[in-house]
């Protein structure tokens, strides 16, 4: 089975169905069976359409979950916390239907255990990245105690308690809350880091770090661990699409008026769709 991998679509509903059909016509044209799909996380949030975009990945999943799967994003964890009380929703948000919708909990209970990491034929799946301390199986193992958090009892206390910049550089001798805080902002938040693997996250909103900073994006740090595998990731879209034999990054900007980008893992084939622009850019990510 052939695996493509779909970048952020924050609420962009019609953009995700459009490419979803594209990737299911390429598959009967060629005469290959249904390929599997798996979205990089961020599925709702600043686009038009998060209620729809959430019920239709949730759908798909439910009637084949080992074809169809999600990552979870930043602005995914943002609204299971908002809609638990966990955390205040934002002025920039766009969550307001699905809180109200009557299968807002059923939505939720799906969200929340949608996994932060997946390794799928030699590629490690994240939203954001990794930290440069881990290795591919320990990214794997580490996504997986916050994934057993988020679905175990005391969920809801933890989201209480999962946000926060601290502490920003990994350490194995991490414990409690500050071992999974470091774990989420990492798999979920990390753009930039400085040379010795401290996690920054002041600034969002560019390529690379502010002149004489020192800082640089997660993979290109020297040391990273994860070099050995190819790692899939979206959550920036001011990189675009990013293409590299190591490295697939999927957020071309598709809520900013970009595309929404689709790559078979086994081969680069690429397919995109054009997308209005649903928020001016310059908006916090």
């Amino acid at each position: 089975m052939r695996t493509y991998a779909i970048g952020d679509l924050q609420g962009c509903a019609h953009e995700a169905q459009l490419l979803i059909e594209r990737i299911h016509d390429d598959a009967l044209e060629h005469g290959q069976p249904l390929p599997r799909i798996l979205f990089v996380g961020d599925l709702i949030n600043r686009g038009p359409d998060s209620l729809t975009a959430l019920r239709r990945m949730k759908a798909l999943s439910d009637a084949d979950p080992d074809r169809v799967d999600a990552l979870l994003g930043n602005h995914d964890l943002h609204l299971i916390a908002v809609a638990v009380g966990a955390q205040r929703a934002s002025r920039s948000d766009t969550l307001g239907e699905i809180l109200a919708a009557p299968d807002c909990e059923a939505l939720i209970d799906w969200l929340r255990r949608r996994p932060l990491a997946m390794f799928v034929d030699a590629h490690l799946l994240v939203h954001a990245g990794v930290a440069p301390q881990w290795s591919a199986a320990q990214t794997m193992a580490l996504a997986h105690e916050v994934e057993t958090t988020l679905r175990g009892d005391g969920w809801i206390d933890f989201l209480r308690q999962m946000y926060g910049n601290e502490p920003d550089r990994w350490s194995d001798d991490l414990t409690g809350i500050a071992r999974l805080r470091c774990i989420v902002n990492a798999l979920t938040r990390v753009r930039l880091c400085t040379a010795d693997g401290r996690m920054d996250f002041l600034h969002k909103e560019s390529e690379v770090g502010p002149e004489g900073s020192g800082l640089l994006p997660w993979f290109d740090l020297p040391q990273r661990r994860t070099a050995d595998v190819t790692v899939v990731f979206g959550h920036w879209s001011a990189l675009g699409l990013v293409l590299r034999p190591n490295l697939i990054g999927l957020d071309s900007g598709c809520v900013w008026g970009g595309k929404l980008t689709a790559v078979c893992l086994d081969d680069r084939k690429l397919l995109q769709v054009d997308c209005p622009e649903y928020r001016e850019h310059g908006g916090k990510k």
